[in-house]
């Protein structure tokens, strides 16, 4: 899907966009199963075995000891700034004890939270073990109405969970949050010719237009940012049916109604190419729902809220173009939900920005 022939282009797009990226784009040696467990031995006295997760930047493992305690075992990309492990990880305690579902941290057999190692491979890390969460992850499940309103309900009340947090590191500029969209433009080039890239470049120009303007006055705190539904612990059998909301990998300070924009991409139809989709955000407005049952969004919020899911668009498809070009190792994983996006974004590009605004509302 994506040629890096262009050497030239990518190494401009990689310097523009570096200081956005981060870590994103630093590649590393990834640590074996077997080195998990040994650090599970000899940091936390627990024997088990790992099993290695698929993610982004990061080497995460499921353990599991032989008595049945379930774990998490998260160990940072050595590009990771030690200050944002700290802020997620403190984000996470802060929405645990406002009684939001999410892991908790185990401290080792030193009582630290985070901590450094170095790994086998000689690089500098920090380690962090924390519970599982039961259930199953949103993306593996279908869901009813009631349930996607649960769903709103728990973004709601993560909303109000951090309204009072701070951390120097809050601040952090991260290219997941759409603030900076308007930076990834170098990316654009980057991208091989024909039909999808003159669809990106419409709909990126379009959000410069409907969308970009608006966002520096709209409403900001710390924030989630990354509700997706891999991200979304379930059960039906549970009268919450959220069990637990993790990875607060892509947490910053940024608008509310970018957070809401994320949850709401999230729950459109990933068949969008394939068949006529009257309504996209059908599933989206359950969320919305419940939502706004417990928590406000004002009328400019509401009135850009779907134009900032189209971005959301673009920014999925120039973020992740770009890493499986420059990290190929894990090109499967980084595109996994960027191929949906053609015909979600030629939805959009359908219609004109008023008739999606007068359907959203």
């Amino acid at each position: 899907m994506f040629d890096a022939a262009d050497g030239r282009h990518l190494e401009e797009a990689a310097t523009i966009g570096h200081g956005l990226l981060g870590d994103l784009s630093a590649d590393h040696l990834v640590m074996t199963e077997r080195e998990a467990a040994r650090l599970g031995r000899g940091l936390w006295s627990l024997e088990f075995d790992a099993v290695r997760l698929d993610t982004e930047k990061d080497d995460t493992f499921r353990v599991e000891t032989a008595d049945g305690q379930r774990y998490v075992l998260k160990v940072a990309n050595p590009a990771e700034d030690p200050a944002d492990i700290d802020f997620e990880s403190q984000v996470m305690e802060h929405a645990g004890a406002r009684g939001v579902p999410v892991p908790r941290l185990v401290p080792d057999i030193e009582g630290r939270l985070l901590v450094p190692i170095r790994d086998e491979a000689g690089q500098e890390r920090v380690a962090r073990l924390m519970t599982f969460v039961e259930g199953v992850p949103l993306d593996s499940t279908g869901s009813r109405a009631h349930e996607r309103e649960r769903v709103g309900e728990t973004l709601a009340a993560l909303r109000h969970a951090l309204a009072d947090f701070r951390h120097h590191a809050d601040g952090r500029r991260y290219a997941w949050d759409l603030t900076h969209l308007p930076e990834l433009r170098p990316f654009l080039d980057t991208v091989p010719g024909g039909e999808r890239v003159v669809l990106l470049r419409a709909a990126f120009e379009r959000y410069m237009t409907e969308a970009a303007p608006y966002v520096p006055g709209l409403r900001r705190q710390v924030l989630h940012n990354d509700f997706s539904k891999s991200n979304i612990i379930v059960d039906h059998d549970d009268p919450a049916f959220v069990t637990g909301v993790i990875d607060f990998g892509d947490t910053v300070r940024t608008a509310i109604a970018i957070d809401v924009s994320t949850a709401l991409l999230n729950q459109l139809p990933r068949d969008v190419a394939d068949r006529e989709a009257g309504d996209l955000f059908a599933e989206g407005r359950d969320l919305l729902r419940g939502y706004l049952r417990h928590a406000d969004l004002t009328a400019e919020e509401l009135a850009v809220l779907p134009h900032l899911v189209m971005g959301r668009v673009v920014a999925r498809a120039l973020i992740t173009l770009h890493r499986a070009a420059v990290m190929p190792r894990n090109r499967d994983y980084v595109l996994r939900n960027t191929e949906q996006g053609w015909g979600q974004l030629a939805w959009f590009m359908d219609r004109s920005p008023a008739v999606i605004s007068r359907s959203f509302l």
